[in-house]
């Protein structure tokens, strides 16, 4: 059970990292640059979704790394 319990705050923990890492790489490409004054909201809301969803695929692709590693240990 306390393995679940770790399990669970690697993965919330890992979820917050990874769309803040994709939230900052997407404003360093400066697109809003591109983006006329009106549409300047909705472009902030879509920047923003992309990156909880870029990040949300980085941060499972990263928990199911270390879940398979840790389950490597039944081969033996």
């Amino acid at each position: 059970m306390q393995y679940i319990g770790i399990m669970a705050l690697l993965t919330i923990i890992s979820h917050f990292v990874f769309i803040a890492l994709a939230f900052v790489g997407l404003q360093s490409l400066r697109l809003d640059r591109y983006i006329g004054p009106a549409q300047q909201n909705s472009f902030r809301l879509v920047l923003v979704m992309v990156a909880v969803a870029l990040g949300f695929a980085c941060s499972s692709f990263f928990t199911s790394v270390v879940d398979n590693v840790v389950h490597l240990s039944y081969l033996i």
